[in-house]
């Protein structure tokens, strides 16, 4: 077994107890309709209902409280990351500044300024923003928080694995939605050290697969950002970035949706599971589905990886209402 999962697995338990009294332990809810056509249990991991309504928290917490209190941090994203960051910075009584594109929607804007941070607007799009904040941790001094591309981050997301561990005693698959690889990464590390017969699932989505498109080509590589539902999954993946390697040791198989397929998804959680949740979490739906004769009469896990969306996603995509 590779020694980078076994670390990694390793840090997840003491990011952990790092963690643990700030976190909160989501439930692993039983599904109510999906898996019972063909015979299996889906068990859904609600960190929709997490701090700050989304597992980001947890990675958040792990990176800021493995921090001496006189480093100076620094990150960048206007949604879950950036609001995740925040959230932990006032709860451990940290500073940490949020850079945003002047774009960025007013509502979240609103949200990451109430926890007190310093927030920087620049750039007219995420990536300018990320950029901003590097150059700035570069020469100001600063020390950058990646959204994924941490080992801290990275350990913190995986605290998940040790949860679901602890809350069924057999897991046949898990079923993950794919961004820049942090959340996977975790979370199969956990799996590959503790219950290897467990098969992961890593789902990506056709208009925006940078993690897939790179487990291909063994390299990071760009790739074509097309507009998708599962926006928390959307962008590109820094060089070098540690979660590639991670997320080829630890994937079984990648499966790739599409926005039909994930609006689907969207609608079966709403109206079969009383679940409001975002496209990236639906995404993991949507990837079972699409394996569902192949895991048939398994107990599947789908992390339900978050739930921020706005009224009119939810009228539009979810209900269907203009």
């Amino acid at each position: 077994m590779s020694n980078s999962i076994t670390e990694t697995a390793a840090s997840v338990v003491q990011a952990r107890s790092r963690i643990r009294s700030h976190i909160y332990q989501t439930p692993l809810l039983p599904a109510r309709h999906i898996g019972k056509s063909n015979n299996s249990t889906v068990l859904l991991k609600a960190e929709n209902f997490q701090h700050t309504g989304s597992f980001k928290f947890r990675g958040a917490m792990s990176k800021l409280s493995a921090q001496s209190s006189d480093v100076r941090l620094i990150t960048a994203s206007s949604g879950n990351h950036g609001i995740a960051a925040a959230c932990a910075a006032q709860t451990l009584s940290r500073d940490v500044t949020v850079v945003l594109p002047e774009t960025v929607v007013k509502a979240k804007l609103e949200k990451i300024k109430a926890y007190g941070v310093n927030v920087i607007l620049h750039g007219g799009e995420t990536g300018l923003a990320e950029q901003y904040a590097q150059h700035l941790a570069a020469t100001e001094g600063y020390t950058y928080i990646s959204p994924y591309n941490d080992p801290n981050i990275v350990a913190g997301q995986g605290t998940i694995g040790l949860e679901i561990l602890e809350q069924c005693e057999h897991v046949d698959n898990v079923f993950v939605a794919m961004g820049g690889g942090g959340l996977i990464s975790g979370i199969g590390s956990v799996m590959k050290s503790f219950s290897p017969r467990t098969k992961i699932y890593g789902v990506s989505a056709t208009n925006t697969k940078a993690l897939a498109a790179s487990m291909a080509a063994g390299r990071v590589v760009e790739t074509e950002h097309l507009p998708t539902l599962a926006d928390g999954v959307a962008g590109g993946m820094d060089v070098g970035s540690i979660t590639l390697p991670l997320a080829m040791a630890v994937v079984d198989e990648v499966l790739e949706c599409t926005e039909e397929e994930i609006r689907s998804a969207l609608r079966t959680l709403a109206y079969e599971e009383n679940l409001i949740v975002e496209g990236s979490a639906a995404l993991a739906l949507a990837g079972y589905e699409k394996a569902s004769a192949d895991v048939a009469g398994q107990t599947s896990v789908l992390i339900m990886c978050g739930a921020n969306v706005d009224r009119d996603f939810v009228r539009k995509e979810i209900f269907g209402l203009r």
